[in-house]
């Protein structure tokens, strides 16, 4: 075999390999894109949820109408906030929620009313999915940034017109059982 025969060979397989990698990263990069976009739909999903428990509770004529008021009120902002003042008010609910939730004897006093047991077990699971879906959302998250880190990508714009996606921080510590 001649040898510039060899070195086209060789030259075309470190092409194909290098191209076979550029596009396993690129591709990587776009699932972690939707890993992140499937988070963040899915924490939306848990924090709508978790509004409508404290609307569900507010409304229930389980609690005096000052406290159904300041739940309601908190609720309401969590779910007509825009996504600037989002994670303040998800934050604020969060608060509402401790507020009520953690004052003396509350448990006990809504368990032995009709209904009331299980709207709490509604919020506290509701509040569980809520840390959760922060927490893959988050590390989602920071695992895309990381890939778009990498020189491979910042050289060759693999990550295309794609936004680096943002991480959430809201307080979303749930009310003590």
């Amino acid at each position: 075999m001649p040898d510039w025969l060899f070195t086209v060979l060789f030259w075309i397989g470190l092409v194909v390999v290098l191209g076979m990698y550029v596009s396993w990263r690129a591709t990587r990069l776009d699932r972690l894109h939707a890993r992140a976009d499937t988070a963040r739909a899915a924490l939306d999903a848990a924090l709508v949820r978790r509004a409508a428990v404290a609307l569900e509770m507010a409304a229930s004529r389980l609690l005096d109408p000052a406290t159904s008021l300041v739940l309601a009120t908190a609720a309401h902002e969590a779910r007509t906030a825009d996504s600037e003042g989002r994670e303040f008010a998800e934050s604020d609910l969060s608060r509402a929620l401790r507020a009520v939730v953690e004052q003396p004897d509350f448990r006990r006093t809504l368990a032995d009313r009709v209904d009331g047991a299980a709207l709490l077990d509604e919020l506290d699971a509701a509040a569980r999915k809520v840390a959760f879906a922060r927490r893959f959302h988050n590390d989602a998250v920071s695992a895309t940034r990381i890939a778009r880190r990498r020189p491979l990508i910042r050289l060759l714009p693999l990550a295309g017109r794609a936004p680096l996606p943002e991480f959430f921080e809201i307080d979303d510590v749930a009310p003590k059982a």
